[in-house]
């Protein structure tokens, strides 16, 4: 839980600082790509080849592709469609993916999860439940594709780390991910961005190196290392501790208009599902697969 904890504190900055200062202003195509490209550039050197099974490599790369790549393509555009408190509210649905990702892939269905993954929406949505603008069916399906691309990578890579015989450290394989997602990105560019909305301002690039380095090329290694020593229900409740965290950072930074009442009813919710997961949870799924 410790990653996935840091990981949460370090991307609540990530919603503001793309809705305020990069969102309209620099074309997102190319923030997608600067964004994978500069991650790719944490991990890189830390490389291995020849000891590195090309069915491992190839895994990787789709899941990086998906997880990262595609996620992101989907996820800048949201931000040209709705207010930063939107895209928040939308991203509730993600522990319900995660979860059902997870059981599709073990071939099995456990309901306990979903449970705790539904108590965690329940919070999310009570904090975030707001008046919707004119793009609410477009921007509320692009969320949902960022979130089920997120979900499938995470729980992908989560799955390949079970599965396969890895003796090496992961951050020595954990480049190809970032690979994986610069080949998507480099395509989405070529095809559809546009070189007269680069970033203007030195702020802007800064956001931009921050975002890739630090939010993406530190930030998704620690959360897909997390998400393989923890059980899919706090996996999916970690995924919507970022609603309330951004929420915070909007209120304390850029004064955002959030009503706290919510906010603390919202927060205690998502709590209790953490708490749920921990005890209830845990047990009736330890007794569910011993008993078959």
């Amino acid at each position: 839980m410790f990653y996935l904890s840091a990981v949460t504190l370090l991307w609540a900055f990530s919603f503001s600082l793309i809705g305020v200062y990069l969102a309209g202003q620099v074309d997102s195509w190319f923030s997608v790509l600067m964004r994978v490209a500069l991650a790719g550039v944490v991990f890189v050197p830390f490389l291995k080849f020849h000891q590195v099974p090309k069915s491992l490599i190839i895994k990787l790369m789709t899941v990086g592709g998906i997880q990262l790549g595609l996620m992101y393509c989907f996820y800048y555009q949201s931000f040209l469609l709705l207010s930063v408190p939107e895209v928040l509210l939308f991203t509730v649905f993600t522990p319900i993916y995660v979860t059902l990702v997870y059981d599709l892939l073990k071939g099995r269905f456990s309901p306990w999860y979903l449970l705790t993954a539904a108590i965690a929406v329940a919070g999310a949505v009570v904090i975030k439940f707001s008046g919707i603008n004119d793009n609410f069916l477009t921007g509320f399906l692009v969320v949902q594709g960022a979130n089920l691309c997120f979900a499938i990578g995470q729980v992908g890579y989560k799955y390949i780390m079970e599965k396969e015989d890895i003796s090496l450290p992961q951050h020595t394989v954990f480049g190809y991910f970032y690979l994986g997602a610069l080949c998507v990105a480099v395509i989405a560019f070529a095809l559809l961005g546009n070189p007269d909305k680069l970033p203007t301002t030195a702020l802007q690039w800064g956001i931009l190196v921050y975002l890739g380095l630090i939010a993406s090329g530190v930030g998704y290694f620690l959360w897909n290392k997390g998400a393989c020593v923890v059980n899919t229900g706090a996996l999916a409740v970690m995924n919507n501790a970022l609603v309330p965290a951004g929420l915070i950072v909007n209120i304390l930074i850029w004064n955002r208009d959030v009503d706290l009442v919510r906010l603390l009813i919202g927060g205690s919710i998502i709590l209790l599902s953490l708490i749920v997961n921990e005890t209830l949870v845990k047990q009736k799924v330890r007794s569910q697969y011993q008993t078959r």
